[in-house]
């Protein structure tokens, strides 16, 4: 921004204080800029997912957890926005400088990994929204290449000044996922359960050791006390790994490092810092709260203790052989006890058998009209198997219904699922598969760009560069890069383990080390000065940022574990002991700087 810009708009923000409060609202929504790249950022398939599996497995009852979890993590965006506002200082130079150089490099090493490869999903997702939702005929590559070039194109606004451009074109791009994920809901109007959706709201943190209503019912339906404890065991794993999931998901370790960077960016200073908080606000738990209410209650309307008929009754349908690998994974336990080892291991063998005849099916050189034939001929043939093959019969031979019918419940479903099990409900198939798959378009695109515009900070902070120039430029094409070739060549292939674990691990780990970092920049007389708070508001601050940094602890604790067990245990505890030799590494230079700085006067 300009000097002559800048002054306009801080003189701008002076008129607005002495206005009082209407002015001082209409100047900071005509400011705000920031903030929706936070909003961009946080709105990807990430928090798609999260919201789905909410749905899925808790109904209304958890629309609270997701707005919950975005007010913690708003309030330690607030801390480190303030922190660079008010000391002017990047934020990566002053952790390594007046907190610890290990928090500071882990803080962007973490936020590197996190852009390059959670780019990946994000192609991915838009190319499967374009072909599946949007029914674009296109290649994988061609569409690739599309997501990649709008992306790079938008970054590079932001990379050559264009800034205002940038920061409006995002800001319609959030507004358009909310809108389509809004008109869903709008069409499933008249058939919600408002009074419960209200009552979702409410904070039920009984749901950490208590499955929710519906599946209450499904296990009071059990009459045998042992499936009960297994089946109600599960219910809770999924439900709390879904819990924490999602609140994971609401402020990743990557915002945190993008946001006091783009306030920087944009010369802002302590007379921003009202606009700072308020730009969050509008920018950023708006449109996450709408998008992602809107796909809870859409995912619990269809899934919430509902299941596929046909995947039970063992009938091929398109959804049923969709679902069957998760409910055939669901019920692998449970086969085993009620159908014995050497039974199991037949099944096994026949299915194998039954599968690669499909598949042999599927690969024939023939018209579909014989590929018809030929699959009509195996159904008669094994008339007794079902459609499914020899497993699923012999489960549904065994194993009772309800525990069948839990397993079915309990399918993770995809965004296009719930696209298409909307068709019915809302009454127009092609509006509700175009009106989501923009949405879902948007998210993908939106993050592609911010996780770009993220890695152009981290390059240049990594190498001590200033913002902006070539290395911002390249480094804001890496993800791209990484995004585009990984979603076709890795992503869908064994290597998104290798990929995704550890990365998420680490992001997870950093998380709540970051938001102590942030704990501590927000106590520190030497960075902050005069601005550091005071009194009770210091203590009010401090206690609010313990229960984001307990939060965040425990959901890194539990994703942890639950990827790595003692491996990530173990990867955590290396990390605190990495940190404790570089806080005194710090101490240590900080007193040969002070003896050598009285030695030369």
């Amino acid at each position: 921004m300009s000097e002559d810009n800048l002054a306009a708009e801080k003189k701008l923000l002076q008129e607005a204080e002495a206005q009082g409060t209407a002015a001082k609202l209409k100047t900071y929504t005509k400011l705000s800029g920031p903030g929706w790249l936070q909003g961009a950022i946080t709105l990807g398939g990430g928090s798609l997912a999260g919201s789905l599996y909410l749905g899925v497995i808790g109904g209304y009852q958890l629309l609270w957890l997701q707005p919950l979890m975005m007010v913690l993590g708003i309030l330690m965006l607030s801390v480190i926005g303030y922190v660079a506002l008010s000391t002017g200082e990047r934020p990566f130079h002053a952790i390594n400088k007046h907190i610890n150089p290990v928090l500071g490099w882990g803080w962007l090493i973490a936020a590197l990994m996190a852009n390059l490869v959670w780019a990946m999903p994000q192609f991915s997702l838009g190319v499967a929204a374009l072909k599946q939702n949007l029914s674009i005929g296109a290649s994988d590559g061609v569409l690739t290449f599309f997501l990649f070039a709008i992306s790079a194109a938008v970054v590079w606004m932001y990379d050559s000044k264009g800034v205002k451009v940038f920061e409006v074109i995002l800001k319609v791009m959030v507004g358009i996922i909310v809108l389509s994920f809004f008109g869903v809901v709008m069409m499933m109007a008249g058939k919600l359960e408002w009074g419960s959706i209200a009552g979702g709201f409410i904070p039920d943190f009984s749901l950490l050791s208590s499955p929710a209503d519906k599946f209450q019912t499904s296990l009071a339906a059990l009459n045998d006390e042992g499936a009960k404890t297994y089946w109600n065991g599960e219910i809770l794993h999924s439900q709390r790994d879904r819990m924490v999931a999602a609140a994971a998901t609401a402020v990743g370790i990557n915002m945190t490092f993008l946001l006091p960077y783009s306030l920087l960016r944009k010369g802002w200073g302590r007379e921003h810092r009202g606009l700072a908080r308020f730009d969050l606000g509008i920018g950023l738990f708006i449109p996450f709260f709408l998008a992602t209410t809107c796909v809870v209650i859409a995912s619990a309307t269809q899934f919430h203790g509902e299941f596929n008929a046909a995947l039970v009754d063992n009938n091929a349908t398109e959804k049923s052989l969709k679902l069957k690998g998760g409910y055939q994974g669901n019920l692998k336990k449970r086969a085993a006890l009620h159908l014995g080892d050497k039974v199991l291991k037949e099944a096994d063998a026949n299915q194998t058998k039954f599968e690669a005849y499909v598949k042999s099916v599927k690969d024939t050189n023939g018209t579909k009209a014989e590929q018809d034939k030929k699959w009509k001929t195996a159904v008669d043939a094994n008339a007794t198997l079902g459609t499914l093959g020899p497993w699923f019969a012999a489960v549904n031979d065994k194993v009772p219904r309800a525990e069948r019918e839990l397993a079915a419940m309990l399918v993770k479903r995809d965004a296009f699922q719930l696209a298409g099990s909307l068709e019915q409900l809302t009454g127009n198939a092609k509006a509700t598969q175009t009106i989501f798959g923009i949405g879902v378009v948007g998210m993908a695109i939106s993050t592609i760009i911010i996780l770009m515009l993220i890695n152009g900070f981290c390059i240049t902070e990594a190498i001590g560069v200033e913002m902006g120039g070539k290395a911002h430029k390249i480094g804001s094409l890496l993800p791209g890069v990484t995004g585009a070739l990984g979603s076709i060549l890795l992503w869908n292939t064994g290597a998104k383990f290798w990929l995704a674990v550890p990365t998420s691990v680490f992001g997870m780990v950093l998380l709540p080390v970051a938001y102590f970092t942030f704990f501590c920049m927000m106590n520190s007389k030497s960075l902050l000065g005069d601005a550091l708070p005071k009194g009770g508001k210091r203590v009010a601050l401090n206690l609010a940022m313990g229960v984001a940094l307990v939060a965040s602890l425990i959901g890194a604790m539990w994703s942890i574990w639950s990827k790595l067990q003692w491996l990530g245990i173990g990867i955590f505890a290396g990390f605190i002991v990495l940190v404790f030799l570089g806080r005194l590494w710090l101490r240590l230079n900080q007193r040969l700087d002070a003896i050598d700085e009285k030695l030369q006067k």
